[in-house]
């Protein structure tokens, strides 16, 4: 088993919201194996607030790879820079251009984990991702068993707010004149992939049923995802909170604590909803949800097809078209679900 306590260590990951929230077992994982060290951790800036408070981590640093950062010139000085540092054991988990270079360059005395092919001569070991056997978040802790570690116990995932998150969160529903006293349901209607999508009138009529059992609606999401929103709540009988676009990925975790449910597309909100121990029902196709669904008990996971072909990537399927649209997914399926998840909350 590999030695990880009085260690320097650095882990790399520059992917997107949802990856980032998944490998935060593996943190939890890492950090129980790793007595006495001190652990880096290196993030795409536009998510950081995922981590930003992480009890797991000694230190963040952020990259703007789609911004200042992204050049390879810049993440040469970057990686550079962090060498200086002479890190005892550097962890890659992903095994993509960008984060495989930097991982390359940052040269620590030992290069683990994953990497983009042209990278792994220079590593002292390389570990594959299973994305046949794992769902997404052990997938992650798999790779430090396949470096010898046995206990993989921990607390699922984790997106630790801070009191400005919270009070900013407040204030915005004090303004939308809503009270401690208020049952909540949120909703995210969008997904950076449109064949992920429910159709915005379905999530409409779900609002409204809930508006009539008593509930305040508020949909949330970002800024790409105003257009759907302004045409599910367009559609609505009744009133709803649109909080699109409205909160920073901290705040949006505070926002969504609130709420008894959580009804969404396949997305990183979803996962968000997961972090803060909300009730998931969560809409799937035609990604696999063994492999990337909610990591909780308390969820209802309700899929377009009954058929998946393992290890073939979302994007061939999409491109395939083989698969069923969400569109097959009615109404009185999601209404039942989140009925049931509210039944189980009161129990």
């Amino acid at each position: 088993m590999i030695n990880l306590r009085q260690k320097k260590i650095i882990v790399t990951f520059l992917m997107h919201l949802g990856d980032l929230i998944l490998i935060t077992p593996f943190l939890q994982v890492l950090r129980r194996h790793a007595g006495g060290s001190d652990i880096t951790l290196v993030v795409d800036e536009k998510v950081a607030d995922v981590v930003r408070y992480n009890p797991n981590i000694d230190h963040l640093i952020t990259i703007d790879k789609k911004g200042r950062d992204n050049s390879v010139r810049a993440l040469w000085h970057i990686g550079c820079r962090l060498r200086r540092q002479r890190y005892d054991v550097l962890i890659n988990l992903h095994p993509n251009e960008r984060t495989s270079f930097l991982a390359a360059v940052i040269h620590a005395r030992e290069f683990l984990g994953m990497s983009h092919f042209l990278v792994r001569p220079f590593m002292d070991r390389y570990t594959r991702l299973d994305r046949i056997h794992f769902h997404a978040a052990d997938m992650y802790i798999n790779v430090l068993a396949q470096l010898g570690i046995e206990d993989y116990r921990n607390d699922g995932l984790q997106l630790v707010t801070c009191p400005a998150w919270e009070q900013a969160v407040e204030q915005f529903y004090a303004s939308q004149g809503v009270s401690g006293q208020d049952a909540l349901i949120g909703f995210n209607i969008g997904s950076a992939v449109p064949q992920k999508r429910w159709p915005a009138k379905r999530f409409a009529g779900v609002a409204d049923y809930f508006a009539d059992a008593g509930y305040t609606c508020v949909f949330f999401g970002g800024a790409m995802d105003q257009k759907m929103v302004r045409e599910a709540v367009s559609n609505m009988k009744k009133r709803a909170v649109v909080a699109t676009g409205c909160f920073s990925i901290g705040e949006l975790a505070a926002a969504i604590r609130r709420c008894s449910l959580f009804i969404t597309n396949d997305s990183g909100p979803m996962h968000v909803a997961v972090s803060q121990n909300v009730p998931v029902v969560a809409l799937y196709g035609p990604s696999n949800p063994k492999f990337y669904g909610p990591y909780t008990d308390h969820a209802i996971v309700l899929e377009s097809t009954d058929h998946y072909e393992i290890g073939k990537s979302m994007k061939k399927i999409i491109k395939e078209g083989k698969y069923k649209g969400l569109s097959v997914i009615p109404m009185c399926h999601v209404i039942e679900a989140g009925t049931e998840l509210l039944k189980r909350v009161r129990q």
